[in-house]
């Protein structure tokens, strides 16, 4: 028997119905085992020795397991898993476990395909190879770089910086990108400028021309910057008569852009269709492994030639002989750092212009239209100009149209982009004109603009850039920035990226105490190390002992910093930031509780607090003053405020600052009655702090059941409760302001909805295929609380984990911990009943367990 290795189980399924009887295919589940995260993973006193262990989730330690005993029953093992760095990896990583535990056949080869088809596979069976020693020496470089500035740089995080979590060798650099936009937008200072355009007339046609000369000054973009100075312009636009002085047509070609790789692939699909990169990625996956694309992790632009020969026949069958130009399309990548090891992403047949479905069936037509527009015809376009000026020549105006005289491979594809640019003004038909002309003038508009600031990186964008810059590689982008996201160091809003209060104070320490790490130039430069590894030019340990060397002295000397000196730096390096100019002159470090209570000194400074950072008052126990680190110039709260008394109680009710925010408190001790303050609440009183602290209020008896109606707001926000059934209402106020005909109606609704409690209820949120499992991952509300499954495992969600906020990330870690943990359980139980007769398999498991684990070591 001829045993074959791939990662996942669709790839082994369609494999194997290609290869036929004589071999077996079986799927590791990806990588099946990795660094244990701890320190001494990787030890750099002893040569970079590195420890490795089996993934403890019990679906991929069965997996090795079949492995092992299907590989001691065969002549020969193939390792086919990807062409790429990760698959030489994983093919390393499952022949180093099989020598561990002597289940390595005689006959080892390693087999690679760009396509999952027929003629692919058995071309690639017919011409195996080695392993490629250099690229895994590339993956190990990278494995141990990452592992070392994580496990150093984290624990300096944990004790210096209050509630960082962690920072990575690359997700660092793509978090200062976006920290950075965020200090261009902030600095930026909007400039006014003003646009004439006359709305004009030619044989019943209309049109816009723009003053670009006025008193015989050529104007720039910003060269009306007045009121005054636009007004005038009109006038003198609204008072000439124009004459047509020059009409010039210039044709222009575009070429298509090339086929997809992996970072053009996640822009486009984030410009088109909406998808995160880790979403495009799946899809991706999906259709690879079900043999309808090529490999998806590439950065070559270039397409196979039989491929390129099948698109132009495809071409030439579905459209006339002039869109199919005389040759074939070459195309080279601009990108950095790109290896073009593989083809670009294309379909696997071109006579297909579907394939999957859903979301996948729509990444398939983007694929598939992109690759097929790529060897198409230019595009034939004619570009208008038209100038007109008055009599007197001191004033012009210009019309600019364009027109498609030839589709070309625009009919099938155009690319998209992240921002309009000035040709999409001029992309109108312009009347037929000549010299002479004067077209009637209907009407004259001066309108007021501002320049805007830099947009906010989104997901394509912010792709684009850091494959400009070299940053990491295409393959990786997507984990970067979901990693991001997780550990809540950025938020997106409406598909921008906004840094987050967190992700702004790492960036800070980073900049200020590791400022080698996090420069661009420095982790492009790593990659073009990296790349020298992975072909053959250089030593891996080499290039770890000249990054540890440096690396490992800078940590300590900031791991010897107080956290009070940190903080001091850092509020100084911060300044501009928490303490801009005021208005009126005074000291932006001047504290205004201090001010109003007449109390002297009374400096802000920023402070660390078990919860993160802040900006208090040095005054002290005597002033609570604080403000939250990402409010600069705003003006804060004290820890405690008297709103007034409660007219019933004649208690204090008091406004405080937590944990988790601002909340009112009413008495003291175990008896005190506590409520949060509601972000939708602007005019927040003591009238509102006595009714949130009244809550929960009765509705009404429900006129069915006759059980209270009760409207509360809770920890998913505000509600209505009756038997135990619940509807949402929309904001605070509703909790106050629903009467009986709404509650009643608004319960029915989210009865519906549900099935009226009877079937399963609706999912929170839809994430994912599980990477193991294959089921689809939800979370679910649940009697005890939300939970999150993927069909056959359940696990809680902690309570400081809203589930609408659940990550696909954290959804598999959750789904793997909960997995890990049932066997435990089961095994425990069997321990503790010695009234079973079981002893001998109970002793043949304990023989087992020593195997076990030396083979993960």
């Amino acid at each position: 028997m001829q045993l074959v290795i791939v990662e996942s189980p669709a790839k082994a399924k369609t494999i194997e119905k290609y290869l036929g009887k004589d071999f077996k295919v079986l799927a590791s589940y990806g990588h099946v085992r990795d660094l244990p995260p701890k320190d001494g993973s990787v030890r750099p006193d002893e040569g970079f020795e590195m420890d490795w262990e089996v993934y403890a989730d019990k679906r991929n330690r069965d997996q090795v397991k079949a492995i092992a005993d299907a590989a001691k029953k065969s002549d020969r093992l193939i390792l086919a898993t990807d062409p790429d760095r990760e698959g030489e990896a994983i093919s390393w990583h499952v022949l180093e476990l099989l020598k561990k535990r002597k289940a390595l056949p005689a006959d080892v080869e390693r087999v690679t395909f760009n396509a999952i088809t027929k003629q692919a596979v058995t071309d690639a069976m017919a011409h195996p190879r080695g392993l490629d020693t250099d690229l895994i020496d590339a993956y190990l470089a990278r494995r141990a770089l990452d592992y070392l500035f994580g496990f150093t740089l984290s624990p300096v995080l944990w004790r210096k910086l209050p509630g960082a979590k962690s920072a990575g060798r690359v997700q660092s650099v793509a978090l200062r990108l976006i920290v950075d936009r965020e200090r261009e937008i902030e600095a930026f200072v909007p400039q006014e400028y003003w646009s004439v355009v006359a709305q004009m007339e030619q044989d019943g046609t209309g049109f816009e021309a723009r003053l670009v000369k006025f008193d015989g000054e050529k104007l720039e973009r910003l060269s009306i910057g007045d009121k005054g100075t636009a007004d005038r312009a009109k006038a003198a636009v609204e008072a000439g008569r124009f004459t047509v002085e020059e009409v010039e047509t210039k044709p222009l070609k575009r070429n298509p852009a090339p086929p997809f790789t992996t970072s053009t692939l996640q822009q486009e699909a984030a410009r088109k269709l909406g998808f995160s990169a880790s979403h495009t990625m799946r899809c991706a996956q999906s259709l690879y492994e079900a043999g309808a694309i090529t490999y998806m992790r590439t950065d070559g632009v270039q397409m196979d030639g039989s491929a390129i020969s099948a698109a132009r026949k495809a071409i030439a069958d579905r459209y006339d002989g002039h869109y199919l130009p005389e040759k074939p399309r070459i195309y080279q990548t601009k990108a950095k750092n790109a290896q073009e090891a593989h083809e670009a992403i294309r379909p696997t047949d071109f006579t297909k212009d579907r394939a999957g479905s859903g979301d996948e069936a729509k990444l398939y037509s983007l694929i598939f239209k992109r690759a097929m527009a790529s060897q198409m015809a230019a595009a034939s376009l004619e570009r208008t100009t038209v100038t007109m000026r008055d009599p007197t020549g001191r004033h012009e105006l210009r019309a600019t149209g364009q027109v498609v005289k030839f589709l070309g491979f625009l009919a099938v594809y155009e690319e998209g982009r992240d921002q309009k640019s000035d040709d999409d003004e001029d992309s109108g038909l312009l009347p037929m004109m000549s010299k002479g002309d004067s077209p009637a003038k209907k009407g004259v508009d001066a309108t007021q603009h501002f320049t805007q600031p830099p947009p906010r990186f989104s997901e394509a964008s912010l792709v684009k850039r850091l494959e400009e810059l070299g940053i990491g590689r295409p393959s990786t982008y997507a984990s970067t920035i979901q990693t991001l996201r997780d550990r809540e160091y950025v938020r997106m809003e409406k598909n921008r990226f906004f840094a987050e209060d967190s992700g702004r104070l790492l960036t800070a320490f980073l900049e200020r105490f590791f400022p080698r790490y996090v420069a661009y130039d420095f982790t492009a430069g790593m990659e073009d190390e990296l790349d020298e590894v992975s072909g053959g030019r250089a030593e891996w340990k080499a290039l770890l002992e000249a990054f540890w060397r440096d690396f490992k002295p800078k940590s300590d000397e900031v791991m010897e910093r107080k956290p009070s000196e940190v903080t001091e730096v850092l509020d100084e390096f911060l300044s501009d930031y928490l303490f801009p100019p005021k208005a009126d002159g005074s000291d932006p470090r001047q504290c205004p509780k201090c001010v109003a209570e007449g109390r002297e000194g009374g400096r802000l400074s920023l402070r660390g607090g078990r919860y993160g950072a802040f900006i208090a008052c040095d005054n002290y126990p005597e002033c609570t003053f604080r403000r939250k680190f990402g409010q600069p110039g705003e003006e804060g709260e004290a820890e405690e405020t008297s709103m007034g008394k409660d007219p019933e109680t004649g208690l204090e009710v008091e406004r405080k600052v937590g944990r988790f925010g601002p909340y009112i408190q009413l008495g003291e001790g175990k008896e005190a009655k506590r409520a949060s303050i509601p972000k939708d609440l602007p005019d927040f009183d003591l009238e509102w702090a006595l009714k949130l602290l009244s809550l929960p209020r009765i509705v009404g008896q429900h006129p069915e059941t006759g059980k209270d109606i009760e409207a509360n707001i809770g920890r998913y926000g505000p509600y209505l409760r009756h038997d135990g059934k619940y509807a949402k209402l929309s904001s605070t106020r509703d909790v106050f302001e629903t009467g009986m005909n709404a509650a009643v109606s608004l319960l029915a609704e989210a009865a519906n909805r549900k099935g009226g409690g009877r079937t399963k209820a609706e999912p929170i949120k839809t994430l994912g295929v599980h990477p193991t499992s294959g089921g689809e991952m939800k979370v679910m509300p649940g009697r005890y609380g939300p939970y999150v499954t993927d069909g056959t495992t359940n696990a809680t969600i902690p309570k400081d984990v809203k589930p609408e906020d659940v990550t696909e990330a954290q959804a598999v870690e959750l789904i793997d911990a909960r997995a890990a943990k049932a066997p435990a359980k089961k095994k425990g139980a069997r321990k503790k009943s010695p009234a079973k007769k079981k002893a001998p398999a109970k002793k043949t498991a304990a023989k087992k367990a020593p195997v076990a684990a030396k083979d993960e070591a």
